[in-house]
């Protein structure tokens, strides 16, 4: 007698049988789904969202320029290191330094009014400036205008943004007299607002002077504070070596220089470093959304023994039941993975539309977490799978 053999399921009835449990428990499909839908939106977002957050730096680098370069004085506990006077006609004579220009402290103090105390009062930092300044910091003025060579030995201020507001002077009014602030016992008419300048984030909170008339009124000895400079971008880091021995030939080791723009980078760089760990604790909610499904196809196997034993007594191989589960587990897996990939990507777009930011969605990442989904779908199913199984039609039809 020929030994009947059963019949083969193919791809499409072994995913219907697969979905049997899905369609008929579709409250615990969804709560067994949700754990790793939350873990693949977390990864879709946490990889998304710096993806955009770094191509708006990019894009703002880009705007504000790389080229800019900054030199200081260095620190020290003993005197304090003044540049030389003429440090910045030396660095403009740099082959490829396109412009320089400075700032230098007058340490003097400035008030709204002369019937307040200048010692008592908040102080800004009140800087003689160069009158190119803003094209080396690439910076813009928000009202009025700034200081000229015209204008460079007048008793006139420029303010930044920030010491602006604090000083309640929000524009310069046009045809009307100039605002006045007092500056070391001496009146000054305020002409310029500036924008922030995000390259030299501490003019926002100064008060700019004219460099010749920072050394008639504030007694100002000339010595510049920060020299700023643009220069070629193939030849910064050649500029960048030959600075210190320019500005100071006596003591290079006394001066220090810096790229803003570097500073910027690094500050992204932390945020990516801790965008990483949220990665990781995602993999962790990954691997318990995995648990969960484990755990719900265990169940469905005891709930369903009778259907079990049913088909292995119609003719269903132990490879079919084994099949049908692990087809259950990893459909289950499969669209939560789907979920939180949706989930993530609208998140990321919705927030990167509300700051203002590029939309970079991380294919990789997506691919990753259905990969992931997959994955954990696949693990989660074998153990139930092969219990279901194991079940003889006798042992599973004389379950109540």
């Amino acid at each position: 007698m020929k030994r009947l053999r059963p019949a083969r399921l193919g791809p499409r009835d072994l995913l219907h049988v697969g979905l049997v449990g899905i369609r008929t428990r579709k409250l615990r499909a969804v709560l067994s789904a949700l754990g790793i839908s939350i873990s693949i939106a977390t990864i879709v977002v946490v990889s998304g969202a710096p993806a955009s957050s770094s191509r708006a730096l990019e894009e703002e680098l880009t705007k504000l320029g790389t080229d800019v370069i900054q030199v200081l004085p260095a620190s020290t506990q003993q005197l304090p290191v003044q540049l030389p006077e003429q440090s910045v006609a030396m660095v403009d004579r740099i082959g490829p330094v396109t412009v320089a220009s400075a700032v230098g402290n007058t340490a003097t103090s400035l008030a709204r009014t002369d019937l307040v105390d200048l010692e008592s009062s908040s102080s800004f930092a009140v800087l003689a400036s160069k009158p190119d300044l803003l094209t080396a910091v690439n910076g813009r003025v928000r009202s009025g205008r700034f200081l000229t060579s015209t204008t460079e030995a007048l008793p006139v201020v420029v303010l930044g943004a920030t010491a602006a507001t604090r000083l309640g002077i929000e524009e310069i009014p046009d045809g009307e007299a100039a605002p006045l602030v007092f500056i070391d016992h001496a009146w000054f008419s305020v002409v310029g607002i500036l924008r922030p300048v995000p390259l030299a984030p501490d003019l926002d909170s100064a008060a700019l002077v004219g460099w010749t008339a920072a050394k008639q009124e504030l007694g100002f000895d000339g010595h510049p504070t920060v020299i700023y400079l643009k220069a070629l971008e193939a030849q910064l880091d050649a500029v960048r070596d030959v600075l210190p021995a320019t500005v100071y030939p006596e003591l290079p080791g006394l001066v220090q220089v810096s790229r803003p723009s570097d500073a910027l980078s690094a500050k992204r760089s932390a945020q990516q470093t801790f965008s990483a760990l949220i990665v990781s604790l995602a993999g962790v909610a990954l691997l318990v959304g995995g648990i969960g499904v484990a755990n719900t196809m265990v169940i469905s196997v005891l709930e369903r023994r009778r259907e079990i034993g049913l088909r292995r007594a119609l003719g269903a191989s132990r490879a079919q039941i084994a099949g049908q589960f692990l087809t259950e587990s990893v459909v289950l897996s499969l669209l939560g993975g789907a979920a939180g990939a949706t989930l993530g990507v609208l998140a990321v777009a919705g927030y990167a539309t509300y700051q203002d930011w590029p939309v970079v969605i991380a294919l990789s990442a997506v691919l990753q977490g259905l990969g992931g989904a997959l994955v954990v779908g696949v693990l989660a199913g074998v153990y139930p799978s092969f219990r279901a199984a194991r079940l003889t039609p006798t042992e599973a039809l004389a379950a109540t």
